[in-house]
């Protein structure tokens, strides 16, 4: 399997020598040949220069994707992606706090028939209140919602295959959520932990501000994975559940109030189910509103709602002369 390491950029232009050297001592010697994408986002302190020099004396093994601004993390991991060559790819941070050392071991773990290895920073060396913290209260919360268990959806260490990454687009903080993605698509997933090392140069890019971003965001993968195909389960079911209390509230009102239970109950009554009918109504429209842009999608681009792992034909195309698509 060829490997694209995947390393997104920005100032950490006292960094990027020793990870080039340190990425070199890993891998020169493990059989399969690999490369690495250097992505610079933007950088202001000389990276993209340093990111050339490396590249012209190793033509061989690096790359380099400059972009023209900052675009952030998901733009860059999602650039290199798109230029990667090899079968395995592996996203990776260049503030050294990933080792590439780690990275054999996660490709002997792939060769065991995974398509996604997630690294785990068993032992992290960050700060306990902004950084490792809030790291596991996201972490709980995205496994719970996601339905796919992890430790560790924040460490950029990962080893993908190649289609294990097909038919999905990369936005917002969302290549976190890489594994949730590959899941839905029958991706099989292990986790292992990995080494993380403190940060020796620079600052952190990281903050609380961001695990609200990834919050936000975790509410537009669990639409695009749960309910992408079927987005009237999601409008419809609650827009069911308030026209039923709304007919309620409409049929007891006029109980209440003539059988002089609740005097004076019957026109809030009355309102209320009225409102919750309406509103009911609008869930379910709008259900059947998103239902006709799903279909629009899929079959605008010819796309279709499930992945297909391997085809195993039988002999029956051979049967009238034609060659099944194996022996094409």
């Amino acid at each position: 399997m060829s490997l694209s390491i995947v390393i997104p950029v920005y100032n950490e232009v006292d960094s990027l020598p020793l990870l080039h050297r340190r990425l070199h001592e890993a891998l020169d010697s493990f059989p399969p040949p690999w490369e690495v994408i250097f992505v610079d986002d933007g950088s202001g302190d000389g990276s993209l220069e340093l990111l050339e020099r490396l590249a012209a004396e190793d033509l061989q093994h690096t790359c380099v994707v400059a972009f023209r601004r900052n675009f952030g993390q998901t733009a860059a991991i999602a650039a290199g992606i798109e230029h990667a060559r090899g079968d395995v790819i592996i996203p990776m941070d260049a503030d050294l706090q990933n080792d590439p050392a780690d990275i054999p071991m996660m490709v002997a773990k792939m060769a065991e028939g995974y398509d996604v290895v997630s690294g785990w920073r068993k032992s992290r060396q960050d700060t306990l209140v902004t950084r490792k913290l809030p790291s596991r209260i996201a972490n709980g919360i995205i496994s719970r919602v996601t339905g796919v268990y992890l430790h560790d959806y924040g460490c950029t260490l990962k080893a993908y295959r190649r289609e294990a990454l097909a038919d999905f687009h990369l936005y917002g903080e969302m290549h976190r959520f890489i594994p949730v993605y590959a899941r839905a698509a029958g991706a099989r997933i292990v986790e292992v932990p990995v080494q993380h090392h403190a940060r020796q140069f620079g600052r952190t890019k990281y903050g609380l501000g961001r695990t609200l971003k990834v919050i936000l965001d975790l509410f537009t993968v669990k639409l695009l994975t749960t309910f992408a195909t079927r987005p009237m389960y999601l409008f419809g079911r609650p827009g069911l559940y308030l026209m039923l209390l709304g007919l309620l509230a409409a049929v007891a009102a006029p109980i209440l109030q003539f059988a002089g239970h609740v005097p004076g109950s019957f026109w809030p009554l009355l309102q209320t189910g009225i409102l919750l009918l309406a509103l009911g109504f609008q869930c379910i429209l709008l259900g059947a509103l998103a239902e006709m842009a799903m279909r629009t999608y899929y079959e605008a681009q010819a796309k279709r709602p499930y992945v297909i792992r391997r085809v195993i034909r039988s002999a029956w195309d051979a049967r009238d002369g034609s060659e099944t698509d194996d022996a094409k």
